[in-house]
């Protein structure tokens, strides 16, 4: 069964623009307010959001009416006729309309309306969460294989079941340990973060950096630089400055291949981490998008790390063009931010998962220098709307993929 995820500022718009793109045999099942645009909160709106399914192929009208109506149509403009008999005509043909309408907009009965109860509930439940038509059927059709008839009717037990599947299609990335033996880098780790405007890149470098530089007491453990790209974005050179001087960390800024090389070259003994900062892009500007990535190109392939910012908070279709778009970078994993702004993130572990994409961190708020923690499968899966989740026993099924 397809489904459709559409966007618009009013209900209004918003079936329109799904009826303009899918036809009419649309059945919307999920309906709900997403917060859009602007920066840090700053100047974003709302917008209705709406789920659903389409392709009903409507049976044809009857032959016979379609021809009653045709030759009275053809009678009434070929000849004058009473007022009385026309408006019999047009009332007639508002109820032929009518007739076909609801043939479109009532979906034909199908083996999928004659499953299970707690089939139907779970498909209207991941549903409910965002996941992709792709995600849903795959957890479906295992249910069908590995569920029997009378396991189906406790619909609790079934949730139990399913959402470690899901904790399995989740991928964590985790730093490589050095091997026993190797000798100590004298170089330090480059952190690069990537993504479109708005996902919160600078607030997560200033996190990162409390987070590697294990600061204690005042006392820095780890020695951290920031890089930053951003000197054309209002504001955005300003803010990490704020955050260096703050945090007692030196910022350069930079805009060309040859500052770059030429400042990555200063940082040798002493320094643990250089995390860089870069300009927000829109996914769709390509040009732009080059431009970064060749002055991203003076950073030694061997040493650095590309992390791609992705926000919890926009749907599926989004995601999916933010991963194929920043893919030249050769992101080693991606950051979910503004984790804490949406209470349904199926739109981004589907695409995740059928990107075969793994999450490093994930981000839950706007304090620094917390609101960051790696990515757990358990922390993630806390966040399903409606499902019975058990903490304990998914700590102990995800301790390894976990790292716990």
């Amino acid at each position: 069964m397809p489904y459709f995820t559409e966007q618009a500022r009013t209900y209004t718009e918003c079936m329109e623009k799904i009826k303009a793109r899918y036809g009419s045999g649309v059945k919307v099942m999920l309906e709900k307010t997403v917060r859009k645009g602007g920066f840090l909160g700053i100047g974003s709106h709302e917008e209705v959001e709406m789920t659903g399914t389409y392709g009903y192929t409507a049976p044809p009208a009857p032959a016979a009416d379609l021809e009653t109506a045709k030759r009275q149509v053809l009678a009434a403009a070929g000849k004058a006729v009473p007022e009385t008999t026309m408006q019999a005509v047009l009332k007639e043909l508002r109820t032929l309309n009518e007739k076909i309408e609801t043939r479109i907009e009532a979906p034909p009965r199908s083996a999928e309306q004659t499953e299970h109860p707690s089939l139907v509930k779970l498909e209207e439940d991941l549903v409910q969460n965002d996941f992709s038509p792709g995600f849903i059927k795959t957890i479906l059709d295992r249910a069908r294989k590995e569920f029997p008839l009378e396991e189906l009717d406790n619909y609790e037990e079934v949730q139990k079941r399913v959402v470690p599947w899901i904790g399995e299609r989740i991928s964590i990335y985790r730093e490589s340990e050095p091997r026993p033996g190797a000798p100590a880098k004298k170089r330090p780790r480059i952190i690069v973060l990537v993504g479109s405007t708005g996902t919160g890149k600078t607030t997560t470098i200033a996190k990162l950096a409390a987070f590697y530089g294990d600061r204690t007491e005042g006392i820095w453990k780890k020695q951290v630089r920031f890089i930053t790209l951003d000197s054309y974005r209002i504001g955005g050179k300003q803010q990490i400055e704020k955050y260096g001087e703050i945090m007692e960390i030196p910022v350069s800024s930079v805009d060309s291949y040859d500052m770059l090389r030429r400042t990555l070259s200063h940082y040798h003994e002493g320094v643990d981490f250089v995390l860089i900062d870069t300009i927000g892009k829109s996914p769709r500007n390509l040009e732009e998008l080059g431009k970064m990535k060749a002055v991203l190109d003076a950073c030694p392939s061997g040493r650095t790390e590309v992390h791609l910012c992705v926000s919890a908070a926009v749907k599926a279709s989004d995601v999916r063009e933010t991963l194929k778009q920043f893919e030249p970078f050769k992101y080693r994993a991606v950051i979910i931010t503004k984790l804490d702004e949406t209470g349904r993130i199926g739109n981004i572990i589907s695409v995740l998962a059928e990107e075969g994409k793994g999450i490093s961190f994930v981000t839950t708020g706007q304090t620094v220098p917390s609101d960051i923690e790696p990515a757990l499968v358990v922390r993630l899966l806390m966040k399903l709307d409606g499902f019975t989740v058990d903490r304990n026993a998914l700590a102990d099924y995800f301790s390894s993929k976990d790292g716990m």
